[in-house]
């Protein structure tokens, strides 16, 4: 599949409405994931768990952290991010950074609604954690759209020797793209 520009992908993490996935690892090694609300901003990817949330403790513990963002539509547009978390923000600094939050919300929620929900639960303490863009593996790619070839799909190293596609596209086979 084509890879998103980095233009191409900061305009895709910045559209409102989109789910984040992350993936933490607990104390014994098992993935845990986790679809929550983020905001892509300064290069980084921003989010807040909650003081009791799992998910943060498994950052406390190991900072690895794995990030999937897809959209369900044409042209599938994917980013996964695989990095480190840091704890910008401990729990009880939502004061700190409560404008950030706001921003979060207003991504999913109309805007009246959404300074009514942060306002209506500014008891109830999170942390501000982020991974940075440029010091993560940042992979991403969507379908061919236009006339870009539609065997572009898939990477090489996923098609067989006898692959019908083959026949139809050498130029495509003979890049190395492992």
């Amino acid at each position: 599949m084509p890879k998103l520009s980095e233009s191409e992908r900061d305009r895709f993490l910045d559209e409102p409405g989109m789910i984040m996935n992350i993936a933490t690892v607990d104390a014994d090694g098992a993935p845990l994931v986790t679809p929550i609300w983020y905001i892509h901003e300064e290069g980084r990817i921003w989010f807040t768990p909650r003081q009791h949330s799992e998910w943060l403790r498994h950052i406390r513990n190991d900072n690895r952290v794995a990030l999937s963002i897809d959209e369900p539509a044409l042209p599938y547009r994917k980013v996964v991010v695989r990095g480190r978390a840091s704890i910008d923000h401990e729990v009880g600094e939502d004061d700190a950074w409560r404008d950030r939050y706001r921003r979060i919300a207003q991504r999913y929620i109309p805007l009246d609604d959404a300074n009514a929900y942060v306002d209506g639960t500014d008891d109830q303490p999170r942390a501000l954690c982020s991974v940075v863009l440029a010091e993560a593996q940042v992979r991403s790619w969507r379908m061919p759209v236009e006339d870009e070839p539609y065997q572009g799909i898939w990477a090489r190293r996923y098609w067989t020797d006898d692959a019908k596609v083959k026949q139809d596209a050498p130029a495509l086979f003979d890049r190395d793209e492992r």
